[in-house]
């Protein structure tokens, strides 16, 4: 049976703020656009893992930054799983949703059903990338794969590269009710402490895996106390208040926080959605010549395009095709 706090809170991010201290964070729980996210795609149980907690750090990263358009989060590593991708979009207007998608690549000879997810990625790096629209220079920043789990690398990223003691409490699985089947489903909270003014890092050397910056190497003194005792409070959520469904994320938010006065924000809904179109494949090819299409083109007389987020086909004519077919059309 579905409860009207699942229905209420499905597939949503709710944003918060401790006021007895400097910290904000993010509630975050996904259902059917992860299951959306997830069908697109036959994947192995390893990395169907791996892209559903990259999706739901997507979906909690994403939701903190003033998006103009897109925040991206790809996973490269040298092991079985070579690349996940995910891409969030702001929503384009109040109270309209974010939309969310992702994939991945991996070599299917090397996968090690013994082995956890995240060990699968091998040595490698997390990059996160913001793209504010045509107008805008886009930003990257780039962390290496460390800790046990692609949460903790996110905590390094913002530790190392933006110097924001971050922290994430996340589940995610296949769970079913009674005459129901098997959905995947995700749940998490991010806790982010707020950007310090002329501020300076506590500690001398990153305590984290090879000395890179750790959430607790950067702050001092009461902010440092204050940080310590939300981590502390997080530490006690279970798995099953994190996905649900009898609980809702303000619920939980008092539960773990009530002595920090949580204060909720407006929720974002997310779906899934994906931006490729013919036009923007006729763009990609805009680069090549009709001798570079020529040799793209199929037997049956085509030059076909399949998106990797969403499985779109899309088919052309070679002559419509490239930077000659490209002048001319505007000559």
């Amino acid at each position: 049976m579905t409860t009207g706090t699942q229905i209420t809170w499905d597939d949503t991010v709710l944003p918060f703020q401790l006021d007895r201290s400097d910290i904000r964070g993010r509630v975050a729980r996904l259902d059917g656009v992860l299951g959306e996210v997830l069908r697109q795609h036959n994947y192995p149980p390893q990395i169907e893992a791996l892209v559903a907690e990259a999706t739901l750090l997507t979906a909690l990263i994403g939701q903190t930054v003033k998006l103009r358009w897109k925040l991206s989060l790809q996973v490269r590593g040298k092991g079985a799983a070579r690349l996940i991708a995910t891409d969030y979009y702001g929503p384009t207007d109040d109270g309209q949703p974010a939309r969310i998608r992702a994939y991945a690549s991996y070599d299917a000879d090397r996968l090690d059903e013994e082995a956890d997810p995240f060990s699968q990625i091998g040595e490698g790096y997390m990059a996160v990338m913001l793209d504010q629209g045509p107008d805008m220079v886009p930003y990257q920043g780039f962390t290496p794969i460390s800790g046990r789990s692609l949460s903790d690398c996110a905590q390094t990223y913002f530790a190392q590269s933006e110097q924001l003691p971050t922290r994430f409490a996340v589940t995610f699985g296949k769970s079913q009710t009674p005459g129901q089947p098997p959905r995947w489903r995700a749940g998490g909270v991010m806790l982010q402490h707020m950007p310090q003014v002329g501020g300076a890092i506590a500690a001398e050397f990153g305590t984290g895996e090879g000395g890179l910056l750790s959430h607790v190497d950067i702050l001092a003194g009461d902010e440092a106390e204050n940080w310590t005792r939300a981590n502390v409070l997080l530490d006690t959520v279970e798995a099953i208040e994190l996905i649900g469904p009898s609980l809702s994320p303000t619920d939980l938010l008092v539960r773990l926080f009530h002595e920090e006065l949580p204060r909720v924000f407006d929720p974002t809904p997310v779906r899934f959605g994906c931006s490729c179109s013919s036009e923007k494949v006729r763009s990609t090819m805009s680069i090549y010549s009709q001798k570079d299409i020529q040799s793209m083109t199929t037997t049956s007389g085509l030059v076909t395009a399949d998106c990797q987020f969403c499985g779109a086909h899309y088919e052309f004519d070679p002559k419509t095709l490239g930077f000659e077919a490209e002048s001319s059309r505007n000559a």
